[in-house]
């Protein structure tokens, strides 16, 4: 398939909170930086340094099978606000080490309703819903 890179901007969601009812004057701790799309990951990963960066804090912790069959247990973070391919969403973030790359998973490409166009190497918005995402209810 070879590697799609896309770049990213993430922003601190509690900041964002904070300041949507007035008590945060200044603007979200946010990163622009580049995530690597892997279909076979389910979350969104996120590096140690960035996740200081934003001010994130743990809240739980999840069990992540490596590619090299080794069972790891990773720290889940508060969440982000994530901006990819024009697109937006709120999502928990793993923590990982800043030596593995930035990971976006199945789960935020299928909230954002993204796709993977193999031809270009480029993340898309879902052809069929060039509006935006479009979830069934029922």
């Amino acid at each position: 398939m070879g590697k799609v890179i896309e770049k990213i901007k993430v922003q601190n969601w509690g900041d964002i909170e904070l300041a949507a009812a007035g008590a945060r004057k200044t603007a979200p701790r946010a990163v622009a930086t580049e995530a690597l799309v892997d279909t076979g990951a389910g979350f969104f990963y996120l590096q140690r340094s960035l996740v200081k960066e934003l001010g994130l804090r743990p809240i739980d912790k999840v069990r992540s099978r490596t590619m090299s069959n080794r069972i790891e247990e990773r720290r889940v973070c508060s969440p982000i606000e994530l901006r990819l391919a024009g697109r937006t969403g709120v999502f928990q973030v793993v923590e990982i080490p800043d030596e593995l790359p930035n990971l976006i998973g199945q789960i935020p490409l299928e909230a954002l309703d993204l796709v993977v166009d193999l031809r270009k190497r480029r993340v898309v918005p879902n052809p069929e819903h060039p509006d935006g995402p479009l979830y069934d209810e029922f």
